[in-house]
């Protein structure tokens, strides 16, 4: 028997968690990192296309065309999905007040493990055919053929039905704002695989409406509800008080769900769509500042006072980063919405540089903070301090130049287009913006492989190890 060490509350809290949960949890955020750092090696390849192609072997399947959407999808699918369902399996486990010494039957447990596989056989096989040209017609965020995206889509249902059998057996009566917006997620997603693969409407102006639709909705039903959801519960758990507001959540919650659905079609202003549906989209794009700053207003108010601890924590400064990148996404989501914005913005790169602010800013620092909060009380295993600091300000550091880069280029790249100016001009004119892209992606790609050290680090089984040659052990 391994006793615990008195006064060490990261260990403590551990102690209770089994063992296989722990290493199931600890496995999908692996994976996730792996994912993280191969689309990064991409992406970063993709950035020095932009500064000088000609430098570059003219390989078919090193090509802009294919490796860009090789870049999302692995983002999207790979990492930020991975790590998010990892974490929620952990969050809706403590806040349903599971029994945490046997969350999952062994039963579950098999199935988690297959879900996890069928995941990464998803991804890497979409990988490799989409090296090989074969894209889903040009769709964006579902360039995978159906046969890539069904072993994902089979895993999504899985863990789905997974968060709702822990749910089931909660050992509380009510169901806590963070398991409302994971469950959502798990429901939401669902329909938008239906809807953006097995669609009857694949031609002409109604497949470009379902594409607004299924990016806009893989963004804000599946990745928000599950990165909010989870600061719900990892931010007060860190800061040891209770949420701010319960009803603010509640707020948000059904706002999100009622204004994000309709959102998509704002990126076909000035098209053949109906204006009404251009309106719609418009409207609720901006009333999209209402749910995002009632959960965002939350979570500031329930840090206010904590600046010391937030200071001599390695977890919480991420969420200070996630959490404001949430609030100024959706502001900055909302304004460009706007037809007299888009006149000057669309098809530029500051489109390029709003999708890594919300993406990366908003959802990967918070899942970082929530992995650096909640796998040492999952593993008994802290993370080193030192690389933790430094991945947060290498990816703070590499994002910012990033997305000022872009934003700022993008916005140099519209008024070239609105003055009239040869389309090359506009391309020159991104040129010295393109090199700060490269620079700022070449740190971000750097604080991911220090970050995989860092979870690499967390493993399961270091916790019984350090203590197995206790005296009386």
């Amino acid at each position: 028997m391994v006793k615990i060490p008195v006064g060490i509350p990261i260990f403590v809290a551990a102690a209770g968690v089994d063992n296989k949960f722990a290493t199931l949890v600890h496995r999908y955020l692996l994976s996730a990192a792996v994912w993280l750092v191969l689309a990064s090696g991409v992406g970063l390849f993709l950035a020095f296309h932009h500064v000088d192609p000609s430098l570059l072997p003219d390989i078919a399947e090193l090509s802009y065309g294919r490796l860009r959407p090789v870049h999302t999808m692995t983002m999207l699918f790979g990492w930020a999905s991975l790590a998010l369902v990892g974490l929620a399996l952990y969050v809706v486990a403590k806040s349903a007040w599971v029994p945490m010494h046997k969350p999952l039957g062994k039963v579950e447990y098999g199935f988690a493990r297959l879900a996890l596989w069928l995941w990464n056989i998803g991804i890497a096989a979409g990988i490799v055919t989409l090296c090989m040209g074969m894209v889903n017609g040009g769709r964006e965020y579902r360039e995978y053929q159906w046969y890539c995206m069904a072993p994902i889509a089979v895993g999504v249902i899985i863990i789905g039905i997974l968060v709702y059998r822990l749910m089931a057996r909660r050992g509380v009566q009510g169901v806590y704002i963070s398991c409302w917006f994971i469950l959502a997620s798990c429901f939401w997603i669902a329909i938008i695989v239906v809807m953006g693969y097995l669609s009857p409407w694949k031609t002409g102006i109604a497949d470009r409406i379902i594409d607004g639709y299924y990016i806009h909705n893989a963004v804000g039903m599946w990745f928000t509800p599950l990165a909010v959801g989870i600061t719900y519960y990892a931010l007060p758990k860190l800061l040891n008080k209770p949420i701010y507001s319960y009803a603010l959540g509640v707020l948000g919650f059904f706002t999100h769900i009622v204004f994000y659905t309709v959102i998509g079609t704002h990126h076909y202003i000035f098209t053949p769509i109906p204006v009404w549906l251009q309106t719609v989209s418009v409207i609720f794009s901006v009333a999209m500042i209402v749910p995002v700053w009632a959960s965002t207003g939350n979570f500031l108010m329930t840090m206010k006072g904590e600046r010391l601890a937030i200071r001599h924590s390695y977890s919480l400064p991420f969420f200070v980063v996630g959490v404001i990148g949430y609030g100024l996404a959706s502001i900055q989501g909302s304004a460009e919405s706007l037809r007299e914005v888009q006149e000057v913005l669309h098809f530029t790169h500051y489109t390029v540089g709003h999708a890594h602010f919300a993406m990366y800013v908003f959802v990967s620092f918070l899942i970082w903070g929530a992995i650096y909060g909640l796998v040492p009380r999952t593993t008994g295993v802290e993370p080193p301090v030192m690389l933790v600091g430094v991945h947060f300000w290498l990816a703070l550091s590499g994002v910012a130049i990033y997305v000022v880069a872009l934003c700022w280029g993008g916005h140099v790249q519209g008024n070239a287009f609105v003055d009239g100016e040869p389309f090359m001009e506009s391309v020159r004119a991104m040129t010295p913006f393109h090199v700060w892209r490269f620079v700022g992606a070449s740190l971000m790609t750097v604080a991911h492989l220090v970050f995989f050290v860092s979870l690499w680090r967390m493993r399961p089984g270091a916790f019984s190890k350090a203590f197995a040659q206790q005296p009386g052990a």
